[in-house]
């Protein structure tokens, strides 16, 4: 027992040395360029009072679930809030879950099967790697982005073939060729899963609502804990799918239920969406800003996310450091996170930010680019 440990501890170690040893620390004070709260939804007051009002008038909202949705856990409330959701989005059904990571976990192993092949963008997010590891099918990975590559590789596949993007890429901050997709995904009878973490709330409902490729794409993933500032995620699909999933599918079987003020706090935030569309020009706006500064970065013109390329963890750390002096929070992903040289500062522009303090972060980074 003791020697395990001490393999453990060897590889805390190394990454102490290596200065990416990840701890959990208080949320610091400062300048929010970290989060994915986008639309400023998670500190909006005028949303947070709708919610208390809806505690106050349903205090059941608190009550946790007792149990899975297959026993005990499904409420009325997360019934009529599917409902609400899957006909906002023009779409058959809608599964929640309690996390975007859940839902593609619940995707991913349980649809292929051991005859099929899932072909992910090599930039997907870990949660689909980490389903992947639970399926029986198999794996291959395109080049990011690339559709000639995927189109390649499909043209040797037999058998089903599942291929999973995400709509605006959480690292790079780029978009997929989602439509060029849908037709090579189409042209080789391909199913097609589409995770719009960091585009719905930002781009509308998302970029398959924005381009009308809801009957073309199999599944859809929504989640709600970054521009809707609330928690939990919802796959879009066919009756037939969402039934199998309820049916096969263990993160979902066997997951106590979310309480219902998850829920609520869902609905509610799509009605508030409606009514402040001028959150989404707010962040369109400050991403203009900053794209003003001339900062050179591999992500899109009208993305929140913007990476800055610093090729050197050490004086990634340092550049990070110095911004968190002078109040700026940001992110930055050390290699092995990202591929060696490739290291970057993760900066995610939101709707509350102010052109002034755009000016202030873009000037210390000009000293280190």
């Amino acid at each position: 027992m003791l020697d395990h440990l001490h393999y453990f501890q060897e590889a805390l170690d190394k990454r102490k040395a290596e200065q990416t040893l990840r701890i959990l620390k208080p949320q610091s004070e400062g300048i929010d360029f970290y989060s994915n709260d986008y639309l400023g939804l998670a500190r909006n007051e005028e949303l947070r009072n709708l919610l208390l009002k809806q505690i106050n008038d349903y205090p059941h909202l608190l009550s946790g679930s007792t149990g899975s949705r297959l026993i005990s856990g499904n409420s009325t409330e997360v019934i009529e809030t599917e409902s609400f959701i899957s006909k906002e989005h023009q779409n058959a059904s809608a599964l929640l879950f309690s996390s975007g990571y859940n839902a593609n976990l619940a995707l991913f192993s349980t649809l292929p099967n051991r005859h099929d092949t899932i072909i992910i963008d090599e930039k997907i997010h870990r949660s689909v790697h980490d389903a992947c590891k639970m399926s029986h099918a198999r794996k291959l990975k395109f080049k990011h982005n690339d559709v000639g590559d995927l189109e390649k590789i499909l043209k040797r596949q037999n058998g089903n073939c599942y291929i999973a993007i995400e709509s605006l890429y959480s690292m790079d901050g780029d978009f997929a060729p989602i439509q060029k997709i849908v037709e090579i995904t189409k042209k080789y009878n391909a199913f097609l899963i589409v995770d719009e973490a960091h585009s719905f709330g930002v781009f509308g409902y998302g970029l398959v609502e924005k381009y009308q490729l809801q009957t073309m794409v199999l599944a859809t993933v929504i989640t709600y804990g970054k521009a809707l500032g609330s928690h939990g995620a919802a796959i879009l699909c066919d009756e037939i799918i969402k039934s199998y999933l309820v049916n096969f599918a263990s993160p979902f079987i066997y997951t106590t239920a979310a309480q219902d003020v998850q829920w609520r706090s869902i609905k509610t935030g799509y009605e508030f969406l409606k009514i402040n569309s001028n959150l989404s020009s707010s962040l369109q706006q400050n991403i203009k800003v900053f794209h003003q500064q001339n900062i050179k970065t591999p992500s899109s013109e009208n993305s929140p996310i913007q990476a800055v390329l610093v090729s050197d963890n050490h004086r990634l750390k340092d550049l990070q450091e110095t911004l968190s002096q002078e109040g700026f929070l940001t992110y930055a992903i050390f290699s092995p996170t990202v591929k060696q040289g490739t290291e970057r500062l993760r900066i995610c522009l939101h709707s509350f930010n102010t052109e002034e303090e755009i000016m202030g972060l873009t000037t210390i980074i000009k000293d280190f680019i």
